[in-house]
């Protein structure tokens, strides 16, 4: 049988946006087959906020030039790109600044946003060259994994004067990945991996890499369960009559449902945080949920049913 890890470490950084962790005992040769899915899950999949718009007044495109500003249009857009920013929101939000006067603007020059933090506030973005000189600049912050390109990006019906940028969401910013042989059980080639994660300061690196772990569990899980044949939602039912003394209402958050911890995990990813929030979506959207198969799009609706809810 292939044995578990037996730690898990986190050693202490002077900067709080790099992490360095060591998970001991892997069973040989583990080390690398499990750095290396952790290290792609955590450079794609890990959830993030970028800039996907840009408006910018005077000028309709990127090739513009703004009287009285020494930088093109084109290298403001690309110095707002690297904008790096914690968004605490689901919705998309937008920045604003408004500058008049002969200086030099910061990111710390955007007007505040209870929604939004931005992390290197002493990015430069622009030079005003001249007393009369001003400039407006409206940016969207939206969520997102990964990277978007220009084309995706594109919509059908684009604003006038606003550009779009491709966006990087990714939080994470670099993970290296090593592994060395440790002694245990006798022998000399069990693994120790050893995780280094850069993040932007939007996300902690110890953060970073537990959502990686879920994102890989959930996935693995979801296999095992899909080609097990058994049938988790009988399973679960069997449990109902003593979970539901709990008090269920509509605020009732979904770790607190009693539904498989994989539903639980799903649900949470996709935004489903309460059972209110739950019984307002469609069949057909929660259906088509990410990561939720038919056995636990089937354990849902058990579960609604027997406390006499449904889906829309």
């Amino acid at each position: 049988m292939i044995s578990l890890p037996i730690e898990i470490k986190q050693k202490t950084a002077s900067n709080p946006n790099i992490g360095v962790f060591e998970i001991e005992g892997l069973h040989p040769n583990y080390g690398i087959t499990i750095g290396n899915a952790l290290r792609r899950v955590l450079l794609s999949s890990i959830e993030g906020a970028a800039v996907t718009a840009i408006k910018i007044k005077g000028a309709p495109h990127e090739f513009s030039e703004i009287e009285g500003v020494l930088e093109s249009v084109l290298d403001i857009v690309l110095n707002i790109k690297m904008l790096e920013v914690k968004l605490f929101n689901e919705e998309a939000q937008t920045l604003v600044l408004s500058v008049k006067g002969e200086k030099e603007i910061f990111a710390s020059d955007f007007d505040k946003n209870p929604n939004v933090e931005i992390q290197n506030k002493d990015l430069k973005i622009a030079t005003l060259t001249n007393k009369k000189s001003e400039l407006e600049i409206e940016v969207t912050i939206e969520r997102g994994t990964g990277y978007r390109t220009l084309e995706e990006a594109k919509q059908d019906k684009t604003p006038i004067g606003t550009i779009l940028v491709d966006s990087a969401f990714s939080p994470v910013t670099r993970v290296k990945v090593d592994t060395e042989d440790m002694r245990l059980k006798g022998r000399v080639d069990y693994n120790r991996l050893i995780i280094e994660i850069e993040t932007n300061g939007s996300v902690t690196p110890k953060d970073a890499l537990e959502e990686a772990g879920n994102i890989l569990a959930q996935h693995f899980a979801w296999i095992s369960d899909e080609l097990s044949g058994k049938d988790k939602t009988k399973e679960k039912t069997s449990d109902l009559t003593v979970e539901s003394e709990i008090t269920i209402n509509v605020d009732t958050k979904v770790e607190d449902l009693p539904l498989s911890k994989r539903v639980i995990n799903c649900l949470v990813e996709n935004k489903i945080k309460t059972l209110g929030k739950l019984i307002k979506q469609k069949e057909e959207n929660v259906q088509h949920f990410e990561g939720l198969g038919e056995k636990s799009f089937n354990e849902i609706k058990e579960f609604l049913s027997n406390q006499g809810l449904s889906l829309q």
